[in-house]
């Protein structure tokens, strides 16, 4: 018999001075052994079951900082990492170094999957399989980020490829509710292979450290936008099954693998998950609880890297949805937050991850927040269904339409920024939007210490129409700003405790941002996917001191 095979993986997730994590989905149960070339650093799970699907995660111990190691998996003891014959160089382990180092930061979102190699890409070249070829082309690293932030949308669920509508059509009737969208797990596993499976991409993920949080998208598009929506979405008669495996589905893909060895060591579900014969059930009743209160799961996470602190946020699950109570986040999540946010000297860079943009074009922030007032009164009941039906058509749903959401993130943005030990640097970096921009952002009346951009960087692959590339090009023009605050007083909005200015963009295309944090010093580098032979290429078109006047 046959011995057990790598279906999917390995991805390098977590890496500190002297431990790694990494993920592997296997065809059968096995022990899963990373063993490293330096002879010493290994590590070896038993694989865990869910929904007929194997799965380990890796803990590799006795890693030396400041080194570059190169690793197999082997399955049961036979090799099935590297694949034979690959055309990559070895995957590497990168571990940080005591030493004083920059570290790169890149991040992006929204990954719709590529096509087969025969098949025209109409999102046009991938920028992941673009910093992974440029990656294997120079294997001194210097192209090599120290960690790659996906924020939300690594799959659709809602928006699937012409490869997976036909495989979906050949496994249930498709002119059935929800049509040619994921209806369960093994769906949500077929989406995970599309997008993971690209040599490039599987590569890149090997080697990269990787840390990822959801969108709306990874489950359906405007995931949680209203209580109404809710509700609506709840009639449905496939949703309950949709959302308890897209939930699940995530848990073992994505946010098991941010999560450090101490954090996994007391995670309980975790424990049970692998202790079980079968870890469906449990998973499954976690995810039912998740969707019913957000207070049941924290999808956000902290990771320190060295005097840089990233904070990423779940700005999707987390929401209160109550109209007279609607936050982005619920009051365990801000308090989280704002404690992990507190600046006390002890970091240099505060990075803050969310999938949406906190701050938009001005119209764009205006008209978001004109729709929250209608719905909740403030123009009286018929303006109320048509804020609410607005919200719904026009995607009014980032941080400017949850208002006390905005200013309360502005406030813990603002206390970071002007405390006596305050970071060089606050950077929120976003995505969601399908283009790239900066901005930078004050605060009338508190004197800043830090300075405090919005890096918004996306997509990674997709399509952006012409038509919505004026619009937002028009969104960002004075006229459209005049128009956003007629809006704003029609609607009897407040004026919000934040200014900001763009300081460059929007750029479209397929692209990735990398920032260079080096003591107190900032750089963003933005990098686009370009065609050429052989596959695409990345095209840097802005290179930015960040802590400069622009």
């Amino acid at each position: 018999m046959a011995g057990a095979e790598l279906r999917l993986g390995p991805l390098l997730r977590y890496v500190d001075e002297h431990t790694a994590t990494i993920w592997v989905e296997t065809d059968r149960p096995c022990e899963a052994r990373v063993v490293c070339d330096d002879g010493t650093a290994t590590g070896a799970a038993r694989s865990w079951q869910v929904a007929g699907h194997h799965y380990a995660l890796v803990t590799v111990t006795g890693l030396r900082p400041g080194t570059a190691t190169g690793y197999r998996v082997t399955l049961d003891g036979q090799d099935v990492w590297p694949l034979p014959g690959s055309p990559f160089p070895p995957s590497l382990i990168p571990t940080p170094s005591a030493e004083d180092h920059p570290l790169r930061v890149a991040f992006g979102s929204c990954h719709w999957a590529a096509p087969g190699p025969d098949g025209d890409d109409p999102a046009g070249p991938d920028a992941l399989c673009a910093l992974g070829r440029r990656i294997a082309a120079e294997p001194d690293g210097a192209a090599r980020p120290d960690v790659l932030l996906l924020l939300g949308d690594q799959i659709y669920a809602d928006e699937t490829s012409a490869a997976t509508r036909a495989w979906l059509a050949g496994r249930r009737d498709t002119s059935k509710p929800p049509g040619d969208q994921v209806a369960d797990y093994e769906e949500y596993t077929h989406l995970y292979d599309e997008s993971w499976l690209d040599p490039e991409v599987r590569w890149l993920l090997s080697t990269v450290p990787s840390l990822m949080i959801f969108d709306d998208h990874d489950v359906i598009d405007d995931w949680n936008t209203s209580q109404s929506w809710r509700e609506d979405i709840r009639a449905t008669p496939w949703w309950q099954e949709r959302i308890v495996s897209g939930l699940t589905s995530y848990w073992v893909y994505q946010h098991l693998g941010n999560l450090s060895p101490a954090e996994l060591a007391t995670d309980t579900l975790y424990a049970a998950v692998r202790a079980a014969e079968d870890g469906t059930d449990a998973l499954r009743a976690f995810a039912t609880r998740a969707d019913a209160d957000p207070a049941q799961a924290r999808w956000s996470y902290r990771r320190d890297f060295g005097r840089v602190r990233l904070l990423m946020v779940d700005s999707r699950a987390a929401r209160v949805l109550d109209e007279d109570h609607r936050a982005m986040l619920d009051r365990a999540e801000f308090d989280w937050l704002r404690d992990n946010a507190h600046a006390d000297g002890s970091f240099d860079h505060l990075l803050i991850g969310t999938s949406l943009p906190w701050l938009l074009p001005h119209s764009v922030h205006n008209a978001e927040a004109w729709s929250a007032a209608l719905t909740q009164g403030a123009r009286g009941p018929r303006w109320a269904a048509r804020g609410e039906r607005l919200r719904r058509a026009a995607d009014l749903e980032h941080w400017a339409a949850f208002p006390g959401s905005f200013a309360a993130l502005a406030d813990i943005v603002a206390a970071a920024g002007t405390a006596p030990g305050a970071p060089a640097t606050v950077l929120v970096l976003s995505g969601d939007v399908h283009h790239a921009y900066a901005v930078e952002a004050g605060f009338p009346g508190r004197p800043l210490r830090s300075r405090v951009l919005q890096l918004t960087c996306s997509p990674v692959h997709n399509a952006f129409p012409a038509h919505l590339r004026a619009a937002f090009r028009f969104a960002w023009s004075p006229p459209a700003r005049l128009l956003g605050r007629l809006l704003a007083r029609h609607g009897r909005t407040t004026r919000p405790p934040v200014t900001w200015r763009k300081r460059g963009g929007p750029w479209f295309g397929n692209q990735l941002m990398t920032l260079v944090l080096h003591n107190r010093t900032a750089r963003a580098r933005l990098d686009q996917a370009r065609p050429a032979p052989g596959g695409a290429h990345l095209v840097t078109v802005l290179d930015t001191d960040l802590l400069a006047d622009g």
